[in-house]
């Protein structure tokens, strides 16, 4: 599969079959995230795998989604402001958030190309996350990514604004 082939192929997945993720595939997915580039190299990440039934069903706590309750796996995306670069120019800018996009981007392709669906979740209760499994600071809790086999293999049709819109030739 080309590139352009591969994010054609990801979307955001709602709907998992129950069915386990081979470690082989979950350790390709680790890989491509581990090799992410960051601001400077700094790395500024750690990603919390989720996969036992209890802990599973503490991450359902976290965000109140039938959907999301079907994923067999879920991965904790957490970004660390004090080691992430801060560009002091002009008006300073900390690209912790940048990175673990990056970085989120890579986990999400790699697992559409092994055949697993992802999708971002950002909006859900960061504090409870941190309590819930133990994650101090400096690590913040930035998205929760479900992971598993898409229930269906019929793609949706993303609809995108045209390239004119989005680049404009200088």
């Amino acid at each position: 599969m080309n590139f352009l082939d591969l994010v054609k192929a990801r979307y955001s997945v709602r709907s998992y079959e129950q069915r386990a993720i081979e470690a082989d595939k979950l350790q390709y997915v680790m890989e491509c995230t581990r090799l992410a580039p960051s601001a400077v190299n700094l790395q500024p990440w750690k990603f919390y795998i989720v996969s036992n039934p209890d802990d599973c069903a503490k991450m359902r706590q976290c965000y109140h989604r039938d959907w999301f309750g079907e994923a067999p796996m879920y991965i904790i995306a957490c970004s660390n402001h004090d080691e992430s670069w801060k560009r002091r120019r002009s008006e300073p800018k900390d690209h912790a958030d940048i990175d673990i996009s990056i970085a989120v981007e890579h986990l999400c392709l790699a697992a559409a190309e092994v055949g697993l669906g992802t999708c971002w979740v950002c909006n859900f209760d960061v504090e409870l996350c941190r309590e819930l499994f133990g994650i101090a600071a400096p690590y913040e809790p930035a998205v929760l990514i479900p992971i598993g086999y898409p229930a269906t293999s019929e793609v949706p049709e993303k609809t995108r604004k045209p390239i004119d819109e989005v680049f404009v030739s200088l």
